[in-house]
């Protein structure tokens, strides 16, 4: 028998072979709406709430959503999450559930025109029948301000209810306007488990899934298809199907779909990351503050989520400059003086090599001694110099190098700090009494401390009081 041929049999998932006389699955039936030429995660959308997948946090019973499309209330709402999380099922289920007419725009391939005759079609309907539309659109941010401008009379008046779809927080991607007039739902990537359920679900669905074959999948293969897809349920029931459609029958008639198949039919895994989006400012943000919160391990992770989806290493090497001065600071110098070598190291080789100098610098600053106290004393000082009235900088300190300066009595008075004791003279260098830099016990600044407190305790016998400057 030709491999077409064995695939094209109209077997189950069971062992046993199905009988002549079984009734016919999808892959017998004529094309209507093209359904038999979808691909499996297009034939495996859910069609009512019991099939869905995930978020709980939004349908669980119980939760608003799922309580508002129970009860035939749904406004107009915005699904905001990451591909493959159920947006557009959940769009289509609940203008199943509540009798609505269901009409789809993309905001990458229609433009206005399209909106006003799908608008137009919506009013005539509730005024003739009373009947209600959903108008779901797809990557909704795609639309420009003027575009999404023309939903918003219908939507106010209710001729249509709006249900939007994006990768892109909505808050900042969508007119502000849409944003207050709809309910923001986010929808999560879904768990492993959740995708291990929906791809035994479709080798055993002989209707809309591969149960027309005879199929054999092991548990770790499933499993690490749920686990490489990151959450998605397209990409994993699409490398699902790719298992399952070109890997050879063994003689029993059987595809075996093993680790090494699975392996093999799903692509490298694509992060979620934008650089533009929201998983683009998040990632940076878990890994400075991995790096702050001393935990080598998690600013690995992230660093090397950033080195896989491609960011630039000058981007990831100005936070780990940034972090190595406002974090580690005066406890441990050396965290900035290796921060700036990876900088420059990385930009020389790029990647891939850029990896090691940045993952140096990672982890040296991760577990340095940590000390902010360079960061609150200049912000401090920058308020002081914001909010207060300037102080004049002292006669003995003034430049005396200019004509003229010595018969203004700059400079008078002043002692050449090498001249003295330890290379040390106590003397005014402010004209207030203001203390601004507070160091800690931490590594390098512990002795710091000793010295600053040591030198305080003589500058506070010749500092004039603060003069209203506090």
């Amino acid at each position: 028998m030709a491999r077409d041929d064995l695939f094209s049999a109209p077997v189950e998932s069971q062992p046993e072979a199905k009988s002549p006389s079984a009734a016919p699955t999808w892959r017998d039936k004529p094309v209507q709406d093209n359904f038999s030429s979808q691909p499996l995660a297009a034939r495996m959308r859910p069609r009512n709430l019991d099939e869905y997948a995930g978020q709980t946090h939004i349908l669980g019973p119980g939760q608003l959503l799922r309580r508002a499309i129970e009860a035939d209330r749904i406004q107009s709402l915005i699904f905001y999450g990451p591909p493959g999380t159920g947006k557009t099922s959940l769009a289509q289920i609940i203008a199943r559930q509540t009798k609505s007419k269901f009409e789809r725009l993309s905001g990458v391939e229609s433009n206005v025109a399209d909106m006003r005759r799908v608008l137009s079609a919506a009013a005539n309907r509730l005024e003739n029948t009373g009947a209600s539309t959903i108008l779901f659109i797809d990557e909704i941010h795609r639309f420009n301000k003027s575009q999404q401008d023309v939903l918003l009379p219908d939507v106010e008046s209710g001729v249509v209810k709006l249900i939007g779809a994006t990768t892109h927080n909505p808050f900042f991607f969508v007119n502000s306007p849409l944003v207050s007039r709809s309910q923001i739902f986010e929808l999560r990537p879904l768990t492993e488990e959740d995708l291990f359920s929906l791809l035994q679900r479709a080798l055993a669905d002989e209707e809309r899934g591969l149960g027309y074959m005879k199929i054999s999948a092991d548990e770790n293969a499933l499993r690490h298809l749920a686990k490489i897809s990151d959450g998605d349920a397209r990409k994993a029931l699409n490398a699902l199907e790719i298992a399952a459609l070109t890997t050879a029958p063994e003689k029993n008639g059987v595809v075996k779909i093993t680790l090494e198949v699975a392996e093999q039919s799903i692509q490298k895994k694509a992060v979620v990351y934008d650089g533009d989006d929201d998983a683009h400012y998040d990632t940076i943000s878990a890994f400075i503050k991995s790096m702050r919160g001393s935990d080598p391990d998690a600013a690995l992770y992230w660093l090397a989520k950033m080195i896989h989806a491609g960011e630039d290493p000058r981007f990831i090497a100005r936070r780990i400059m940034i972090c190595a001065a406002e974090d580690v600071g005066l406890a441990d110098p050396m965290a900035l003086v290796l921060a700036n070598a990876a900088f420059h190291t990385a930009e020389f080789v790029g990647w891939p090599e850029a990896r090691i100098p940045l993952a140096e610098a990672t982890i040296y600053i991760a577990t340095a001694n940590k000390s902010n106290s360079a960061y609150l004393a200049i912000d401090a000082a920058l308020a002081d110099v914001r909010s207060g009235r300037t102080i004049a900088v002292p006669e003995h300190l003034r430049d005396t190098h200019y004509k003229g300066a010595e018969r203004l009595g700059h400079g008078k008075g002043y002692e050449y700090a090498h001249d003295g004791k330890e290379h040390f003279v106590p003397q005014d260098y402010l004209g207030a009494d203001k203390i601004y830099y507070e160091p800690t016990d931490q590594g390098v600044e512990k002795k710091i401390k000793e010295r600053v407190e040591k030198w305080r305790a003589q500058f506070k016998e010749v500092r004039k009081p603060a003069d209203g400057h506090g």
